[in-house]
């Protein structure tokens, strides 16, 4: 099990808090300090069984100011989200072979 966390987002928080007040303690990856290779951030993806654009935080000034109306292939996506990880939607629980973004934090819970 690893939750991809940022510590300054409290969606984050709260979904790292959910699992351990169920006893479980997952790997901690805080991808912003330790950023994800090309083939995390592609295995990641699979899992959540989503594309670039779908994991994509649209709210970010960096996607407001560089990358919004763009209409990209999903290869182009896919390098803007690896090359700018901090638009990656948070928090992100992967259990196995299946992953879940944590919106609302208490989604981690449905792949238990």
């Amino acid at each position: 099990m690893k939750i991809y966390h940022n510590n300054r987002c409290s969606k984050s928080r709260q979904a790292l808090q959910i699992l351990r007040d169920k006893n479980l303690e997952p790997e901690v990856v805080e991808y912003l300090k330790n950023p994800l290779s090309e083939k995390e951030l592609k295995h990641l993806l699979k899992c959540l069984g989503l594309n670039a654009f779908e994991v994509i935080r649209k709210g970010e000034s960096i996607y407001k100011e560089n990358f919004k109306g763009k209409d990209f292939s999903n290869a182009e996506w896919f390098n803007v989200l690896f090359e700018n990880q901090k638009l990656l939607e948070r928090p992100i629980f992967l259990n196995g072979k299946k992953a879940i973004i944590g919106r609302p934090p208490e989604d981690v819970l449905e792949i238990l």
